[in-house]
């Protein structure tokens, strides 16, 4: 049986945290449910539902009118503006709700698209993507192909599952418009030095496209000081509603066109949401920022949560958001330790990404595994089903990470087992789940 005597040190009451989550109490086969599928989807606490079942309960209206619900639905959109400005540090007209990143970024590519024959792009003119990334940030640029558009290729260190950054750096030059890149890997967990690619971008003249998605449950994100365009999430998975937020900076939410109704107000950002937004998940919004700002207010005090934020001001609230992110990074890594330590005694495992302990901080505690020379019940989808069997919940396959799992030459047989922990998984779920995988994976 592997061994964890790697610690998981605590920064987080996860008994205070866990009773938040309903879900996280539930029982498959007489085992506790042990949700490891963060990745795709994390669950929500009490206050999310509370708010989206609230609205629906006293305020359902349409945006606009001369009504007490009208109004009330008004004010609660302004006020996930300014929860998510809070989270990703920008003003609140940066914030663009959509019904989730891939529609968002649809969107924004066909708008790129209406320049290619105006003053910003031109046929032959490129944009840059990575092998590593979700499709979701590949194949609204690869449309751009029909309109003389030439995509580029970053590629990657097959060991690790990082990226090339000389191979990166190599293919921005003056005919490159837009580089998109992936915060970190859905897949195999890699954090990209985003930062650092933004300035490559921009030292050619080309605009940067961050997919946070993957990375927004652990860590802490700044538009500001990454200094990018647009950066795209998902409030579904850090622990809200389904929806889709972008931030745009605001010259370029003024400048590019949208395709839109004609009635539609040509103003920033509510030019880029089209027909009626889902009124009850924004309402889940402020309350998922909130639970986060929650993890950190016992070191900022709770007087201004809820309190509208600017990017001039930084508020309290954002504050809170920055201390929890470091109780989340600090937990969440080592409870990553300890999967890793007791996935490196099994002996015919094979771990994809970065393994070595004093890279860590490069990755996130998302594990993408195989066994070696599997048998026809030992793909990641035999895995997946017997590991559910006793409550663990696992994803199989490629999760739209298609180019990775074609590049690393596993897309055939299945894909990986992905293991996707958050800050509401405990270190008796990761003991339980070695014990459990061993025993499955042994030949």
């Amino acid at each position: 049986m592997p061994t964890t005597e790697t610690p998981a040190p605590t920064t987080l009451d996860l008994t205070h945290i866990r009773a938040q989550f309903p879900s996280l109490s539930q029982l498959v086969n007489g085992h506790p449910a042990a949700f490891l599928d963060g990745p795709g989807g994390t669950q929500v606490p009490q206050r999310v539902i509370d708010a989206i079942s609230n609205y629906l309960r006293h305020d359902n209206a349409n945006t606009g009118g001369a009504y007490a619900t009208s109004r009330n639905t008004d004010a609660m959109i302004a006020d996930a503006r300014a929860a998510m400005a809070d989270f990703l540090n920008c003003a609140a007209d940066e914030i663009v709700f959509g019904p989730n990143m891939t529609t968002l970024t649809y969107a924004m590519s066909r708008s790129f698209g209406r320049e290619i024959s105006g003053r910003d792009f031109g046929a032959g003119d490129e944009i840059l993507v990575t092998r590593l990334d979700h499709d979701a940030n590949v194949s609204p640029w690869l449309a751009l192909e029909e309109q003389g558009v030439t995509i580029r290729w970053a590629e990657i260190h097959q060991q690790d599952c990082t990226l090339d950054l000389a191979d990166l750096a190599s293919k921005i030059n003056d005919r490159t418009r837009l580089v998109a890149i992936g915060y970190a890997s859905n897949a195999v967990g890699t954090i990209n030095p985003v930062k650092k690619i933004v300035a490559l971008a921009h030292a050619a003249g080309a605009l940067a496209y961050v997919d946070a998605v993957h990375y927004g449950p652990h860590g802490l994100i700044d538009v500001q000081d990454l200094d990018c365009d647009f950066l795209v999430c998902s409030t579904y998975k850090f622990f809200g509603p389904h929806m889709g937020v972008l931030f745009g900076k605001r010259e370029h939410l003024a400048r590019l066109h949208p395709y839109k109704v004609r009635p539609l107000t040509d103003a920033v950002p509510n030019r880029w949401e089209w027909g009626t937004l889902n009124h009850e998940c924004i309402a889940g919004i402020t309350a998922c920022v909130d639970y986060i700002a929650s993890l950190g207010t016992a070191h900022v005090g709770t007087a201004a949560l809820g309190r509208p934020s600017s990017a001039a001001r930084p508020s309290d609230r954002r504050a809170a958001i920055i201390s929890a992110f470091e109780a989340i990074h600090h937990y969440e890594h080592g409870l990553m330790a300890r999967l890793m330590t007791g996935l490196s005694k099994i002996s015919n495992i094979k771990i994809y990404g970065i393994t070595d302990p004093a890279r860590f901080a490069e990755r996130c505690p998302t594990i993408a595994l195989r066994v070696v020379n599997q048998t026809a019940d030992q793909t990641p989808l035999a895995l997946s089903k017997k590991l559910g069997d006793e409550g663990f919940f696992t994803w199989d396959g490629n999760y739209y990470a298609l180019n990775l799992t074609e590049r690393l030459d596993v897309e055939k047989t299945g894909g990986f087992l992905r293991i996707g922990l958050v800050h509401y998984n405990t270190t008796e779920e990761v003991d339980r789940l070695l014990i459990a995988l061993e025993k499955i994976a042994a030949r």
